[in-house]
């Protein structure tokens, strides 16, 4: 995510640009995998030693909030982040290696409106998460 972008969302969420926000968002970005609050607090310490553990988890909660980050939940009940598109919001989570995907919408839009039909109701937005294991894990049990 680029920084323009990242000023877009906070904008678009309300919020006033800091850099503390725009360093949680864009090292949520860059990784690769859904990370817990303490792991992206500790990446974001190497380069920026002086931001706050408590910062890092406000800005995480405002990212949810705002739609550009998904929170998932580990085992032991940990909750988990990955940075995402604003109208993206389904996702395969492996349980083994953390790693996430994007399920595409064209998958889940006709479950949405059965949903809709079946109950009378005009679904907004959704979020699905889908936790199993993916290729490679599956393939390491074997």
């Amino acid at each position: 995510m680029s920084t323009a972008s990242v000023d877009t969302r906070l904008a678009a969420g309300g919020r006033r640009r800091t850099t503390q926000r725009v360093v949680v968002a864009e090292a949520l970005a860059s990784a690769k995998r859904a990370l817990s609050a303490q792991e992206l607090y500790e990446r974001i310490r190497a380069t920026h030693p002086t931001i706050g553990r408590a910062t890092v988890y406000r800005a995480l909660e405002q990212q949810v909030e705002d739609r550009m980050a998904s929170r998932f939940e580990r085992d032991g009940h940990v909750s988990a982040y990955i940075a995402c598109d604003a109208e993206h919001h389904h996702h395969l989570v492996c349980t083994n290696c953390q790693r996430v995907d994007d399920v595409a919408e064209d998958v889940v839009a006709p479950m949405l409106s059965a949903v809709g039909r079946r109950h009378d109701f005009t679904v907004d937005h959704a979020a699905l998460d889908f936790y199993g294991l993916c290729a490679r894990c599956r393939g390491k049990r074997r």
